[in-house]
């Protein structure tokens, strides 16, 4: 059965750093584009960055330039790392990849940023 698990979130100040991973059982990244979205509270989920099962990467406008997704794919392991953290960044942060028209999500990570 494939499942992703998020893992790495936390409480962290504003300005702070934070690295999230997402291990892959039963499906690889190496075969599949894989997304990072992320949900505030009372807002819907939104992108945050894709990697291309090649390894390019884009970003979503507010990601660009603090922060970097990438994958392992020896370990199928995305991470997505988080610089220069604002509260505005606060949310559950989500794995996701799309096979064959089906949406495959993990439980997410929490991510908390104070002021």
């Amino acid at each position: 059965q494939v499942q992703l698990v998020e893992s790495g979130g936390g409480l962290v100040q504003a300005g702070g750093s934070l690295r999230l991973s997402c291990t892959a059982s039963y499906i690889s990244f190496s075969l599949n584009t894989m997304n990072w979205y992320r949900q505030a509270p009372g807002n819907q989920r939104e992108l945050v960055a894709t990697v291309r099962r090649g390894g390019r990467t884009s970003y979503s406008e507010f990601a660009q330039g603090r922060f970097t997704a990438s994958k392992d794919d020896n370990k199928n392991t995305a991470y997505l790392q988080m610089s220069n953290l604002e509260p505005d960044d606060t949310g559950v942060y989500y794995c996701h990849i799309m096979r064959n028209d089906v949406n495959y999500w993990g439980k997410g990570t929490l991510v908390t940023v104070s002021a």
